[in-house]
């Protein structure tokens, strides 16, 4: 894989002045730290590729760390003079010259070779654009915030739905065990063990459950105790 590496940069930078294009008006505005200022194109007027002379030794340790240089690449770029510009800055009074220099509040700072209109325009849509960003990520933000409530909120349901459960379990226990001086009813129904068999499930044959457990049955009904087909339910009467 190939892959550009800063070797060596020096930058020379000189202030200069922007002149409105009306001949004459005799306004000038100094740039003041024009490298600190975005949306600056400068234009390549140098460029020289330098390529690598490489002995046996080199080459040796080259396939040892992996790494075989091409070479040195040398540009040199500046703002010719001419250029138009457009600058969106601080203006600073200094004695009688005009300072465009970065705002001190951290504001952005501007020089670029697009007029004012098309500038403001571009960063517009920046703006348009991070808006709609922020408007999706909030919506997923909320969806997932929704999720996870909605998740946590079945688990508690289904925890005290079952605590629920097991409360009536406990005190149909109860029931049973102080029913006819503590003896535990024989024919008690198999799932809500308080009320007496009364159902006889065909083809199975069992006698396990109480009527109104039998209507509560999920659909299709199964019988508690062999998990076979119900296909009818024949009353059973005690005399």
């Amino acid at each position: 894989s190939d892959y550009e590496k800063i070797i060596h940069q020096r930058t020379n930078a000189t202030p200069f002045d922007l002149a409105p294009a009306e001949a004459g008006a005799g306004v000038t505005v100094r740039v003041m730290k024009p490298l600190d200022a975005a949306e600056l194109s400068l234009e390549t007027v140098y460029e020289k590729f330098h390529p690598s002379v490489q002995s046996f030794t080199d080459v040796i340790g080259h396939y040892i760390s992996g790494e075989r240089p091409k070479g040195i690449q040398e540009t040199e770029e500046m703002l010719k003079v001419g250029t138009a510009l457009t600058g969106v800055g601080e203006l600073v009074l200094d004695n009688t010259t005009i300072k465009l220099q970065p705002p001190k509040q951290g504001m952005p700072y501007y020089l670029s070779s697009l007029d004012f209109e098309s500038l403001l325009k571009k960063q517009q849509s920046g703006v348009r654009f991070w808006k709609i960003l922020t408007v999706v990520f909030g919506f997923a933000t909320c969806a997932v915030l929704f999720f996870l409530l909605r998740k946590q909120y079945r688990h508690h349901r289904e925890r005290q739905h079952l605590r629920q459960m097991q409360e009536e379990f406990q005190q149909a226990q109860e029931r049973l065990m102080n029913a006819e001086g503590g003896e535990v009813l024989k024919n008690a129904c198999v799932v809500c063990l308080s009320s007496t068999k009364s159902c006889v499930f065909l083809e199975c044959g069992h006698v396990c459950s109480c009527h109104e457990c039998y209507q509560a049955l999920p659909k299709p009904k199964k019988c508690p105790i062999c998990r076979q087909s119900i296909t009818r339910m024949v009353p059973l009467y005690n005399s």
